[in-house]
């Protein structure tokens, strides 16, 4: 009888820690649905197109945060942390940072600004990106649309080389890597979002300016 009387309340007890474990989840998902939700545009296009002057402008008109997945991973080299090396062997390379990394800070960096508007610069880069970011974060967003920027190869590597900026992917065997990295990599992930009709093409060989004007309009409803 007190064998019994033991088991029946150690089931009791896993009772009430399941219990509290689905109230928590459940907390936790409703504020996931809530109308707080933050606002998400994806920024894509090749290095050099522009995309970081208009998502300065885009922030200074329309009052978003502008999060830069590139600037994220190089803060994130620079930091001193474990995944430091590995960063610096991707950006080095042209190649793409693993999604688990690049989705924590941006999600970090997002837990900052409850229910707010997001630029997110430079993510997603590959198939891999955007499954990862779905698996995490889809539910807990809302993505409006994705801009992106259109430019010719020439043009991009003379912008990138003159910017003087201090990266060091900023040079031309680097450049043609991370170019060959979107051709391969982002398009597809380009097309896909084009299929769900979430693009919004922009022509950014133009000036700055010429660019924004274009830019602005998709954010004035």
């Amino acid at each position: 009888r007190i064998q019994i009387l033991f088991e029946h309340a150690s089931m009791r007890n896993v009772t009430i820690v399941l219990a509290r474990r689905l109230l928590i989840g459940s907390r936790m998902l409703g504020n996931q649905v809530g109308e707080d939700k933050p606002t998400v545009v994806f920024v894509l296009g090749p290095p050099g197109a522009g995309k970081g002057t208009q998502c300065s402008k885009i922030v200074e008109k329309f009052g978003y945060t502008h999060l830069s997945a590139g600037d994220l991973l190089r803060e994130e080299r620079k930091s001193g942390s474990s995944d430091g090396d590995l960063i610096e062997s991707h950006i080095r390379g042209g190649t793409i940072v693993p999604v688990a990394i690049t989705v924590k800070l941006l999600a970090n960096a997002m837990s900052k600004t409850p229910g707010g508007k997001f630029l997110i610069d430079g993510f997603p880069r590959n198939a891999d990106n955007v499954q990862g970011w779905n698996k995490i974060m889809e539910d807990k967003v809302n993505l409006k649309f994705v801009l992106f920027y259109e430019c010719s190869e020439e043009e991009c590597l003379r912008r990138a080389l003159a910017r003087n900026e201090g990266r060091s992917d900023d040079n031309v065997e680097s450049f043609r890597k991370r170019i060959r990295t979107y051709l391969e990599s982002t398009m597809p992930v380009v097309n896909g979002f084009k299929s769900r009709n979430l693009l919004r093409a922009i022509d950014s060989s133009p000036d700055p300016e010429t660019v924004f004007l274009e830019t602005e309009r998709y954010f004035k409803f």
